[in-house]
Formats: structure tokens, sequence, C-alpha cells
């Protein structure tokens, strides 16, 4: 007979330990940094939703839409609804030789600005880039204090400086000398916006410039070169993507130019209420010029908005052609 004895209280046997799944472990870091990045961009994307997409959205469906006289008032009139009708907005807008001609002189008007502009704003931030300021905080905040005044209350100071009855240095030009004049007022225009806008292509300019490595200038001072060579040789050519980006943003206001030419339409009635394509959209809204309503106002803003986003690609593909050269 064989007994079988049982051992009571016996440690059970140890168990080997399974080693963590580091593939799994890294998987899970990854997924938990990607939900911490979404969260915290979800801020600016509900923004950017609500401020950027809705609006382009409704103003798409607005411009097939214009509103129409019901038919059942008096005189065959009655009340405005809003009825659909296709394209004719964009027909509308494409025909009216009141748009193409305020776009002419916008485009005129950025023939004459944006290239001053670009090289001042480049030669402020070369001269803050280098060793001759010696306090380069102060010039940098005086350069960008024009930017932060409202674009309204910039051109209602330029307007007081340009009218010669109240103007403190008109009287000291030479007689005749009117900056309000049809022939000259592209270039007042043109010298408000350049005084409010350098300060911020500086600042672009200055980031990127400061953003190069030192030891490239160190390195061109060893060989020789002078402050203008290494500035016409290193620093500008290492600018190209920063200027890039501050042309196409003046392309692009510069197309939705706004305040200056209202402020000063309103001492010279001569420029009539399309004097921009941005002033011809915004009184098409308000019903100031026929067709009026929110329909056509939408169709000029796209057809402004298309303009813009193909005077920027064709900039940019020269630029890339040329860089490429």
């Amino acid at each position: 007979m064989v007994t079988v004895t049982e051992t009571r209280g016996a440690a059970p046997a140890p168990t080997a330990r399974i080693p963590a799944d580091p593939t799994r472990r890294r998987r899970f870091g990854t997924r938990r940094e990607g939900l911490t990045g979404w969260l915290f961009m979800t801020p600016f994307a509900v923004l950017f939703v609500l401020v950027f997409l809705v609006p382009i959205i409704v103003s798409i469906r607005s411009s097939f839409f214009a509103q129409v006289p019901a038919g059942d008032g008096l005189y065959g009139g009655g009340e405005l609804v809003d009825t659909f009708v296709g394209l004719e907005n964009f027909v509308t807008a494409a025909t009216n030789g009141a748009f193409w001609t305020g776009m002419g002189r916008v485009v005129l008007y950025a023939a004459l600005q944006i290239p001053v502009m670009i090289l001042v704003a480049l030669g402020l931030a070369l001269l803050l880039d280098s060793f001759i300021v010696r306090r380069p905080t102060l010039f940098r905040l005086s350069f960008f204090l024009p930017y932060a005044v409202p674009g309204i209350i910039a051109a209602m100071m330029w307007l007081y400086l340009y009218t010669p009855e109240v103007s403190p240095f008109l009287p000291f030009l030479p007689d005749g000398t009117d900056f309000m004049a049809p022939g000259t007022i592209l270039f007042s225009m043109a010298n408000m916006t350049t005084w409010t806008y350098t300060g911020y292509n500086m600042l672009i300019f200055l980031s990127a410039l400061q953003a190069v490595p030192r030891d490239l200038y160190e390195a061109a001072r060893l060989d020789g070169a002078s402050g203008f060579q290494i500035s016409m040789r290193i620093k500008m050519p290492l600018v190209r993507g920063a200027a890039l980006l501050a042309v196409l943003l003046s392309i692009i206001g510069t197309i939705q130019l706004f305040n200056e030419p209202v402020v000063l339409q309103a001492a010279n009635s001569w420029m009539g209420k399309d004097f921009t394509p941005m002033m011809l959209t915004y009184n098409t809204m308000m019903g100031e010029i026929s067709p009026s309503g929110s329909g056509p106002a939408s169709a000029y803003s796209l057809l402004m908005a298309l303009i813009a986003g193909v005077l920027a690609i064709v900039y940019a593909l020269l630029q890339r052609r040329k860089g490429d050269a």
C-alpha cells in the first residue's frame, strides 16, 4: 500500500515574472503624447473652425443667393427674399468694370508700396542685427510701435497731416503740393501703410536673422569680410524665406486695402464708394451699390480671395524658379 503524505503550509513555488513588452509600452506612450497634443490643439481648432472655416462656408453658400422681391407688393414689389440664383452673382462680379478698375488701382498701389516697405523693413532688421545699435530693444519697440496703432486711427492721423487747412508741415512744402489729388492719392496711401506695416515685417526679417548661427559671422570676419560683405553675402541669402513670407502677406493684405481709402474718401468724394475692391464689397453689402446684399458681396469677396491666391502662387513659383537657377 502506498501512502500519500500531504504537506500542509508549504510555500508555493515561485513563478517567473514576464517582462513588459517594450513595443507595447512605446506604443502606449506615443498614443498618450498624441492625445496630449490634440488636447492642446483643441482651443485653436475650435477657434479656427468658428472664425475661419464657418465664415468661408457661409460666404460660399451666400454667393449663390440674392435678395429678390417676392412680387406680391405694390407695383410688383414686395418683401425681399433670398432666392437661389446660381452663378449669377459671380457673373455680375466678373463683368463689373468698377471691380476691375479698383483691382487695377490696388495692383498699381502694391507695385509702389510693397518693394519700398520690404526694403526698409530689411534694412532696419539688418541694422538691429548688427553691432551698431547699442540698445536694440528700444529701437525694435519704436519701429514696431506704429503697427500697434489701430488702422482707422492711423488713417485719421495721416488725413489730418494731409489736409492743407490743418496740416502742420504742408505750409513748408512748395505751393500746389496736394497729397489727396487724383495723381498722388495712391502715393499717400502707400506712405500710410508703409509707416504702419514696416515694423511688422522688420520682426519677420529679424527673427530669421537671429536664427542664423553666429559662427558663420565669426568665420567670415576671420576671413577678412567686412560688415557690409557679411550682410550682402551671408545674411541676405539666408533671409530669402522670410522675404517670401513677408511679400506673400503683403500681397494678401494689399488686395484687402480698406481702412486708408475709406478714411480718405470721407474727405475726397471724387474717389467714390468703389475705389478699391474691398470698398466695393463693403458698400455692396450695405446696400449703397446695386446690385446689393450679402450674395453679390460674397461673390466679390470670393473673387478677391481667388485673385490674391493666384498672385501669391505666381510670386512663390517665380521665387522658387529664381532660387533653383
